[in-house]
């Protein structure tokens, strides 16, 4: 009698399946904080260049600190019984007061790295200062984490006409290179949202006595971590928060639209678009040392890299 050969192969132990599951649920539960993270880097980043809030946050007293925190937490609870920045079927009160608590927390814990980065909190910050500039740029943060989902995450959206459409009109700009579809279309109009969003948030901060003032107080450490958090922020909203059409984004065939090499190319567009909008204010000209505008365009490029990456995301 002959064994059945479907039955002859080997079958996933239990301790193996469980593994498989723990890994999905650690991966799930990282997308989701990622998420919201980028949700708030999002909603949070162009308060963060306004010196009248940094001087607010310097004396506001301990009361006043408390009521914001209440107030954006009481928000954040009401949005969050309706979306928040996980996936969820249906919650009760006290899983949603976790999740709002959890929130807010990602919130602060952002506005604290960019503040560090920035060099508005240091080891030389006075305490009740530090958390007066943190709870108070922390609160647009936190909504942002609240809101990453109901408003950016591509969950709502169905994909199922999307590839018979994609390539209605476009055959002319597709070009076969051997087993490789380059399409410059997708790169032409990732390139130019990037450029545009990039341009809508550095229009709004260049202008400004911030950026000087932030430059003044940045060593050059300090400027590569800022260029390392711009590149990794902007690849965590693209191609790790799961936002709208993520999958997509993996998918394209345009020149640069490999995540690596998209996230580098569009972080060069951001500083090209600072650049221009420092030169448009007469912030810089070109009888500055270029050391000068490398240090502005490195500062200003952190927000304009990030309205870059919601450019791209709204395509």
């Amino acid at each position: 009698m002959k064994e059945d050969p479907a039955l002859a192969e080997p079958r996933p132990s239990l301790r193996h399946l469980a593994r498989q599951s723990n890994r999905q649920e650690w991966r799930n539960e990282l997308q989701e904080l990622v998420r919201g993270a980028s949700g708030g880097f999002l909603f949070g980043i162009p308060l963060l260049y306004t010196m009248e809030v940094w001087w607010i946050g310097s004396y506001t007293e301990p009361p006043l600190m408390l009521a914001i925190l209440i107030g954006t937490y009481g928000v954040i609870f009401l949005i969050d019984r309706t979306e928040g920045f996980r996936k969820h079927k249906g919650r009760s009160w006290l899983e949603t007061a976790a999740e709002s608590t959890e929130a807010l927390a990602i919130g602060l814990a952002c506005s604290f790295v960019i503040l560090v980065l920035l060099r508005q909190i240091t080891g030389e910050t006075p305490l009740d200062e530090a958390l007066g500039k943190l709870i108070l740029e922390g609160a647009p943060f936190g909504l942002g984490v609240s809101l990453a989902r109901s408003l950016l995450s591509g969950d709502r959206l169905s994909n199922g006409d999307d590839d018979s459409q994609a390539s209605d009109g476009k055959s002319d700009a597709i070009m076969k290179i051997g087993k490789v579809r380059i399409n410059y279309h997708e790169t032409l109009a990732d390139l130019s949202a990037t450029l545009i969003g990039a341009i809508m948030i550095a229009f709004n901060i260049a202008p400004t006595d911030e950026v000087p003032m932030l430059v003044s107080a940045a060593s050059p450490p300090w400027l590569i971590a800022i260029i390392f958090a711009s590149l990794l922020i902007s690849y965590g909203v693209v191609f790790a928060a799961g936002f709208t059409n993520q999958p997509k984004r993996y998918a394209q065939p345009g020149i640069f639209q490999r995540p690596g090499t998209e996230t580098v190319v569009s972080y060069i567009v951001a500083l090209l678009a600072s650049a221009l909008m420092l030169w448009f204010f007469h912030r810089l000209s070109f009888s500055d040392p270029w050391s000068l505008w490398l240090r502005n365009m490195i500062v200003l490029g952190l927000p304009a890299t990030i309205g870059g990456a919601a450019g791209r995301l709204a395509i």
